[in-house]
């Protein structure tokens, strides 16, 4: 009876670690109070506008990069709501089109929908980072799966983009995405979404 005591009691410690980790030590810890009166601050209204080159990975469950891609997004604003349109390349040769509807408060809140994001996305603009959540569906090539996804965007000194997402379905890490995002100088030739391809 002691051993089976002892299992559980250790079982129990584990998860305790694990969910102490999870709160207070991992990428879901950050908040965007962390970033407060930190620069420079990220203006998505001026940072995510005019035409993003954008490059990427994507790592799988095992840790290992499942994909790569570069994408083209263009970013349009009408005061604070704002359209950022993409067109992703992946190494496999596919093309996905997305494009994000975003709607800024007043206090740093923002609001998100896209047409494969199942109800709203909901996130923080606060000093230099950038933090949403919302759920994505996967295409039905990758399973079409709902998965829960935190992405963080981190301005730098010189205007690059460092983004971070996880993917995690029932709690579990699935996928994790890092990428830069830089805006397209204006004297180079503007990217034409309608004809990448």
């Amino acid at each position: 009876m002691t051993e089976i005591f002892a299992a559980l009691l250790g079982a129990l410690i584990v998860i305790l670690v694990i969910g102490i980790r999870s709160r207070y030590a991992s990428f879901h810890a950050q908040s965007p109070s962390d970033y407060a009166g930190l620069g420079p601050r990220f203006d998505l209204r001026q940072h995510l506008s005019g035409p993003i080159q954008c490059e990427g990975v994507i790592f799988g469950p095992s840790g290992r990069v499942a994909s790569r891609f570069v994408a083209d997004m263009e970013g349009t604003w009408q005061g604070n709501t704002g359209t950022l349109s993409e067109v992703f390349r992946y190494d496999s040769g596919t093309i996905q089109r997305r494009a994000w509807t975003l709607a800024l408060g007043n206090s740093g809140e923002i609001t998100a929908t896209a047409a494969d994001v199942v109800g709203l996305g909901r996130g923080r603009a606060e000093g230099p980072g950038v933090m949403l959540r919302y759920r994505i569906r996967l295409t039905p090539e990758a399973g079409g799966h709902v998965l829960d996804v935190t992405d963080w965007m981190y301005l730098m000194e010189n205007g690059t983009i460092i983004n971070r997402s996880q993917f995690r379905k029932f709690g579990i890490k699935v996928a994790e995405l890092v990428a830069t995002m830089r805006r397209v100088p204006a004297a180079s030739q503007r990217v034409d979404l309608a004809a990448a391809e």
